[in-house]
């Protein structure tokens, strides 16, 4: 790792290890009540039990618990990964060709923006009931929700990529007798990736943030059902670990994404330098 490196790794610990200090130094001077904030400490030894099936002590009473004991959390990661990627897949699936259609025809710009205009504001925790109704319980109606949440961000990014298309670089792919096909191919599209890849990174983030309060809704598993579970037994040190892990995944998440739209975007870094 070079030096540049672990300096900025450094930099960006230090305000989160403060952080915790502090919260750790007012836990354990009983500036705070244990059940409404428990001490990082707790989190920890309560997330150590949400990973792994292994007995766990608890802090705040000096015991080994075993009903603190779950395991649960790989199988919550990964249901609710699974309900992510289909709702984006499906989502972005279904956004990407119509933006390219709507950004490259003005005729199906007219005709087909005002409605996108209209539904556009709607939040996808707006559609519970209808989502519901048609597809009662279980991942069908979560899948719903996040293709929602998904579908808008990939879409507009998409029309303001075709749409934002520099007219020299048409003008000079017509001058060579480029067809519309191959202009489209080889000159918009090209030119428009940063744009949809950019939408796609906000799309999987609001996809996430979806996914959460569909789980407390429609199914019995993932990190936001067992959220909402935590609440109901006011288990305030696994409702804590499941926020943090729902940061962790999606602090990941948005790495993978924005390594990938690097390396999908070295040419424009070439271009712009």
């Amino acid at each position: 790792m070079t030096t540049s490196r672990v300096r900025a790794l450094t930099e960006g610990l230090a305000v989160p290890v403060a952080i915790l200090a502090l919260w750790q130094i007012a836990c354990s001077a009983g500036l705070v009540n244990p059940l409404v904030l428990p001490s990082p400490a707790a989190v920890a030894v309560r997330w150590w039990a949400y990973l792994a099936p292994l007995e766990a002590y608890d802090p705040a009473q000096g015991s080994w618990l075993a009903w603190a004991v779950s395991g649960e959390m790989p199988h919550d990661a990964l249901a609710s990964l699974y309900r992510v990627v289909v709702g984006f897949v499906v989502g972005a699936g279904l956004a990407l060709p119509l933006g390219l259609f709507m950004g490259s025809s003005d005729l199906i710009y007219r005709h087909v923006n005002p409605l996108m205009q209209v539904l556009r504001p709607i939040p996808p925790i707006a559609y519970i009931p209808l989502s519901i109704l048609w597809f009662g319980l279980g991942n069908a109606p979560a899948v719903f929700l996040i293709a929602i949440g998904a579908f808008f961000p990939v879409l507009m990014n998409t029309i303001a990529g075709v749409r934002h298309v520099d007219g020299i670089y048409i003008r000079a792919a017509r001058s060579l007798g480029a067809s519309r096909m191959t202009i489209f191919r080889r000159v918009i599209l090209p030119a428009a990736t940063p744009y949809i890849l950019s939408g796609a990174r906000i799309g999987i983030g609001t996809a996430f943030i979806v996914v959460i309060v569909a789980e407390m809704i429609a199914v019995n598993n993932g990190l936001g059902f067992r959220i909402l579970e935590a609440r109901e037994y006011f288990w305030s040190d696994k409702i804590i670990a499941g926020m943090l892990t729902i940061g962790a995944l999606g602090l990941l998440i948005d790495m993978g994404v924005s390594r990938l739209n690097s390396h999908l975007l070295r040419w424009h870094r070439g271009l712009e330098s």
